[in-house]
């Protein structure tokens, strides 16, 4: 067995990831494995082509275990989580039409299998549980956002459950992925091809961050979490022409109408929620107003001034064309 390093959190331990063939949980794989020593990494997911697909490139760590099941599935978490020490919670439905079209798909995947990854946890003894959330999860105006911010509750809650010495849990909150599956940016680059994309307004705003960023962020966070915290990075924001100018510079713009579901402008801290936050240099932290939350956590931090969002179109950090397609080429 590899011997702790004192200096490495994840050394020595058992980490599973749900949803671990997505675009985070190959990057979350990738870094960990070659940075830090996990005495295994187990990718927990439900689609068995993904993991052929993600084992035969080149994902071979001798760490490294690959395990279908689904988290609607209580007996088959149960089952993966023994002997794990860290759980990150990735598996969801995400795209937002998928999930109006499918609501109580999306409960089942998003809530209930929220439920199912704490309880199982909680049962099996494991040490920190981080879930992955989102900004659509603030004031949400669709299904996806509102079952992330259910899962959200219900993470924060979770640890009024586990004793003084059972099982931590937090949420990472963040926006827009750049070139993940789903994202504006591939859809940009296809449509370029025909010489004209289509946009749903040209006022919109979005966040944005690298699955590299991502995966940092999150692993930052599992290290210095003590549970009940949502963490949310600062990271840039770019209005959507301004993106399309950058990616597809010489194409006809066809403005299609706002669609079901979606906002002109992202929140990843609402004013209301500011009144419970903290901030750090690099990230903010909405903390539990809970009796069993020790106020004296995150001492360090700084409160938020009155009247506080943190919105994608007041934001104080823009992207540029040019630090964008670094972004992109990075992934």
């Amino acid at each position: 067995m590899t011997k702790p390093d004192d200096a490495d959190f994840f050394a020595g331990k058992t980490i599973l990831v749900t949803g671990g063939t997505g675009s985070f949980g190959k990057r979350f794989a990738e870094i960990v494995l070659r940075e830090h020593r996990p005495k295994r990494l187990i990718i927990f997911s439900r689609d068995e082509l993904k993991q052929h697909e993600m084992r035969t490139s080149g994902f071979d760590h001798p760490s490294l275990r690959f395990f279908i099941g689904d988290v609607r599935d209580v007996d088959r978490l149960r089952r993966a989580m023994r002997g794990v020490d860290v759980v990150v919670h990735a598996a969801a439905l995400k795209q937002v039409p998928a999930c109006e079209y499918n609501p109580i798909e999306a409960v089942m995947t998003n809530i209930m299998g929220a439920r199912n990854v704490i309880e199982t946890a909680l049962d099996c003894g494991v040490g920190k549980v981080l879930a992955m959330s989102t900004d659509k999860a603030t004031a949400p105006v669709n299904l996806y956002g509102a079952t992330k911010l259910v899962a959200e509750k219900l993470f924060v809650q979770a640890n009024s459950y586990s004793g003084k010495d059972g099982a931590r849990f937090s949420c990472v909150r963040y926006g827009n992925v750049v070139g993940s599956r789903g994202s504006v940016v591939p859809l940009f680059k296809q449509q370029s091809a025909c010489g004209k994309v289509t946009v749903t307004d040209a006022r919109m705003t979005r966040f944005w961050i690298t699955v590299t960023e991502g995966v940092r962020f999150v692993v930052s966070c599992i290290e210095q979490m003590h549970g009940g915290e949502v963490f949310i990075p600062k990271i840039p924001s770019m209005n959507i022409m301004d993106l399309v100018k950058a990616v597809a510079p010489n194409c006809e713009v066809d403005i299609v109408g706002i669609r079901p579901g979606e906002k002109l402008h992202e929140v990843m801290i609402s004013e209301d929620e500011a009144r419970a936050a903290v901030e750090l240099d690099d990230r903010f932290i909405l903390l539990p107003a809970f009796s069993w939350w020790p106020q004296n956590r995150w001492a360090h931090a700084r409160s938020l001034p009155e009247g506080f969002s943190y919105g994608s179109d007041t934001n104080d950090r823009w992207l540029t064309a040019e630090q964008l397609h670094r972004m992109i080429d990075e992934h």
